[in-house]
């Protein structure tokens, strides 16, 4: 059997961020129930994990296969299957993939949550994904100035950015909060998106505590979003008022105006699954 296989040149010539995160609302407007996805599960390796996500929530059946660990750091593959025969219809590049579902999650939170004149961009983190999201962001507001963050920054430069920001974007490898949330302005969102463990976090306890939480459900985020649930486990957020973003896009849901706006993701399967498929079509 020789299935087609598709790189990262072809992923981005097929689809880019704006149509990624069309694909993603049109699925949830049309009733994709992201607490039905199965979660991922994580086989442990001498070097690293191997993380296995399959969905049936898209037109095409996927199973992605990622490494962490390894040299590049993270790799990976997404099976495509026909719905119909359930034979494999197509290979796709998972790191490809990955970066694309990741900032176009993102970039549809921000089109639901940021002001719309959004026009200043703070980035944590320098790598594949960081670049990905200031891409991601400048296709939804009218960004005009993007400053990136990294480990070498000086913490009271990164007060001032903070304070200043009207989307502050975290892609980082971080196992503890990078700013003080108090700063954040209240009309601004806050992005998250670099880890999908229980222990670990990019922001803290204050911004949970202001801020309206919206996850890509509420089952995965009270099982892998550190941000999350040490933020419940602190009493600075509660379980019974995170908002989902399926919620958000049908209407059932609307942010506070006057509190920054968080969120939290973690990777789903059923975004993979609808991406893939936009590929595959």
């Amino acid at each position: 059997m020789s299935l087609p296989f598709l790189d990262a040149d072809e992923v981005g010539r097929r689809l880019d961020v704006t149509e990624a995160a069309e694909a993603l609302e049109a699925a949830l407007r049309d009733g994709l129930d992201p607490e039905t996805d199965p979660p991922r599960s994580a086989v442990e390796l001498d070097r690293g994990e191997l993380l296995v996500m399959p969905s049936g929530a898209a037109h095409h059946p996927v199973v992605k296969l990622v490494t962490i660990g390894g040299e590049p750091r993270i790799q990976g593959l997404c099976v495509v299957f026909d719905r119909e025969t359930l034979a494999p219809a197509a290979l796709v590049d998972g790191i490809a993939l990955t970066n694309l579902r990741t900032a176009a999650v993102s970039a549809l939170a921000v089109r639901r949550l940021a002001v719309p004149d959004a026009r200043r961009l703070l980035i944590f983190g320098r790598g594949p994904q960081a670049h990905a999201h200031v891409e991601a962001m400048r296709a939804v507001r009218p960004i005009e100035l993007v400053d990136m963050v990294g480990r070498d920054q000086v913490r009271g430069g990164v007060d001032e950015l903070v304070a200043a920001a009207d989307v502050i974007c975290c892609c980082t490898t971080a196992r503890e909060p990078l700013f003080d949330g108090s700063l954040v302005a209240n009309h601004a969102v806050v992005v998250a998106i670099g880890s999908h463990e229980p222990a670990l976090r990019e922001t803290d306890d204050a911004l949970a505590g202001r801020a309206t939480i919206v996850v890509e459900s509420r089952s995965s985020a009270l099982r892998e979003a550190g941000d999350v649930i040490l933020a419940i486990e602190a009493g600075a957020a509660s379980a019974d008022e995170l908002v989902t973003l399926a919620e958000l896009i049908r209407g059932a849901a609307q942010p506070d105006p006057g509190r920054p706006r968080f969120f939290k993701s973690t990777g789903m399967s059923w975004e993979d699954a609808v991406i893939a498929a936009a590929l595959a079509r």
